[in-house]
């Protein structure tokens, strides 16, 4: 009897591979299967200075009004959704094309971080975000007491 093994040549397998990108095509991820349920977490610069912190979200293809940002239990949350339909119907054809894009990212702020004075603006593909910071209460120095 012979072994059990994978076989690398042939016609049916170079096929599905070239087609599929695999030679498997049911070994594919969720977000393959089940593109809605698909989010892109987008890449992100964090900025540090000595009054603010900056965010730089990579955002390309959204409007302003399609971000959605707010702040819970000192969680910062951004979200994005973007829905796209197109039709075209012509004397002997008929194409409906659509897409949906949505990215994630959710930041956890330190205690030194202004919550009212948050600031926000989209241009050119880039979400800035301007987080002032705020002067927290220093401890006091230590001081002995003498016992009498």
């Amino acid at each position: 009897m012979g072994a059990l093994t994978k076989r690398n040549g042939g016609f049916w397998p170079k096929m599905v591979q070239d087609f599929f990108g695999t030679e498997n095509p049911f070994d594919w991820d969720e977000k393959f299967w089940y593109p809605e349920k698909s989010i892109e977490i987008p890449s992100c610069n964090v900025i540090e200075n000595d009054k603010e912190f900056k965010l730089e979200l990579s955002a390309p293809g959204f409007d302003k009004k399609d971000f959605k940002i707010d702040i819970s239990d000192g969680i910062l949350s951004i979200s994005a959704e973007k829905e796209h339909k197109a039709e075209e119907e012509k004397d002997n054809y008929r194409k409906k094309e659509f897409s949906y894009s949505s990215i994630r990212r959710s930041f956890s702020l330190p205690e030194n971080v202004k919550d009212e004075n948050i600031d926000a603006k989209y241009d050119k593909g880039i979400l800035k975000i301007v987080l002032p910071k705020k002067m927290l209460e220093t401890s006091k120095p230590k001081k002995a007491i003498e016992v009498a």
